[in-house]
């Protein structure tokens, strides 16, 4: 994708000059109005692209989060294009010229992925997926492939080590002459590894040769989060979190994170706080009991914090029962309340949690020490969650509804450890655009 990236840098500069110059600037005149100046625009917008992987093979990615990478993308340049003109005011641009080059590159960027997408979703470009086992695992891989987004195309299954089936027979191919003959006779472009049991069956040598010839070669619990956003945790070793890709939180991105989280919060208590007299007295009139709710959860490393909220239940709601999850038209929420956690109002005054470190905008869900403890004992890898901060809103949040059960923990656990695995700040942009659309049409909340 860097012959689009550069094609966009060569359009954006001679068109904003067109739209504010009223004309068509030759080459001699671009280079008179600040030769230095184009260059040193095309490199940074080259550097930010390569950071934030605007070049990446986009037919993994969902238009949402090609727009969040071009966001960021633009915004990064231009604080950096900024930076540079006030430490070195001879590189000063006209800012309009400047803003409209940057809106043009974006917009062209998006063109091009967009197209692009379009046309990797036409049969004839689909990819043709071979699954080497016939087990259980391999039939789940075989199911999801149809759900998927993706342009995948299921070409069969290997069965090379003489498993029990678990895959219709009429979709297992034959493999008489080997692995590879088998692949190039399918034309398979992918092959996901879904054995059982690797140890004294594993065909070593021809998945070396299918993966020199091309072919790409990727273990299931890796595909599974490829095309689902989620991890397999069923089928992950601890080995498998030693040696993956991901879970590289490094110092600076936690530093641009926590700029990010105490000036969002900070803006977003001031828009909000002159509303909170409002919501104070809607829920003094509905119910009796404090305005606000604190209640303690589990933080970063497990420390315990306070967490802050609009109350939206009765006051004695667990007096009788003890900890125990929200459940759907639970008779504890009062009538205001209940509206407050369809919206998320209960959730503003987190932005202190957020300001006094304890939370970060984006992050899973601050769970309670009775259910932590819980968990911890049934689900595997549940304190991994554990290693940064919660968050007001989060991939899980966004992607799945409000949890009240233990199965609900492990599905919205397989969305948290995602997250951590490919924390970023691309990442972050897409939970919050996806958090805004979830608050409009007033989803999962209980």
């Amino acid at each position: 994708m860097i012959v689009d990236i550069i094609s966009a840098l060569l359009l954006a500069i001679p068109t904003a000059v067109l739209v504010h110059l009223r004309n068509t600037p030759s080459v001699r005149e671009l280079l008179d109005m600040g030769a230095l100046k184009a260059i040193i625009f095309v490199l940074v917008l080259l550097f930010v692209s390569f950071l934030i992987e605007i070049y990446k093979d986009h037919r993994g990615l969902s238009i949402k989060e090609i727009f969040a990478r071009i966001v960021v993308s633009l915004a990064v340049s231009s604080g950096i294009i900024f930076t540079l003109t006030f430490l070195c005011p001879f590189l000063m641009y006209d800012r309009n010229i400047l803003m409209t080059a940057l809106f043009i590159f974006g917009v062209v960027q998006f063109a091009i992925h967009y197209g692009y997408r379009i046309c990797v979703k036409l049969s004839v470009f689909a990819r043709r997926v071979l699954i080497l086992g016939v087990g259980p695992l391999a039939g789940h891989m075989g199911q999801i492939i149809p759900t998927t987004d993706d342009n995948y195309i299921l070409s069969g299954y290997v069965n090379c080590a003489n498993e029990m089936s678990h895959v219709p027979a009429e979709t297992i191919l034959e493999n008489t002459d080997g692995l590879y003959e088998t692949v190039r006779r399918e034309k398979a472009d992918k092959i996901v590894v879904s054995l059982s049991e690797r140890r004294g069956v594993f065909p070593l040598q021809d998945v070396m040769a299918c993966k020199l010839s091309g072919i790409e070669v990727i273990d299931a619990p890796s595909f599974y989060e490829q095309v689902t956003g989620k991890l397999l945790l069923e089928n992950i070793t601890p080995s498998w979190f030693i040696f993956s890709e991901g879970f590289k939180i490094r110092a600076w991105r936690r530093v641009v994170k926590r700029c990010m989280d105490v000036a969002c919060s900070a803006f977003g208590i001031m828009v909000t706080l002159p509303f909170f007299p409002l919501i104070a007295l809607a829920i003094k009139l509905d119910s009796q009991g404090p305005v606000f709710f604190r209640q303690e959860r589990v933080g970063e490393k497990e420390n315990i914090f306070t967490l802050y909220k609009f109350r939206t239940m009765r006051a004695d709601a667990e007096s009788g029962t003890g900890a125990v999850w929200a459940q759907k038209n639970d008779p504890r929420i009062t009538r205001i309340g209940n509206f407050f956690r369809k919206s998320r109002i209960d959730e503003l005054p987190q932005f202190i949690n957020v300001l006094m470190g304890d939370m970060s905008l984006v992050g899973p869900r601050p769970e309670r020490p009775e259910f932590v403890k819980k968990l911890k004992e049934i689900i595997p890898y549940y304190s991994e969650r554990h290693s940064v901060k919660p968050g007001v809103t989060g991939w899980a949040q966004v992607r799945y509804p409000y949890g009240s059960s233990v199965e609900d923990a492990l599905e919205k656990l397989r969305y948290d450890l995602y997250y951590i695995k490919n924390i970023s700040l691309v990442l972050d942009l897409m939970v919050i655009l996806e958090t805004i659309k979830v608050v409009l049409f007033r989803r999962g909340g209980r």
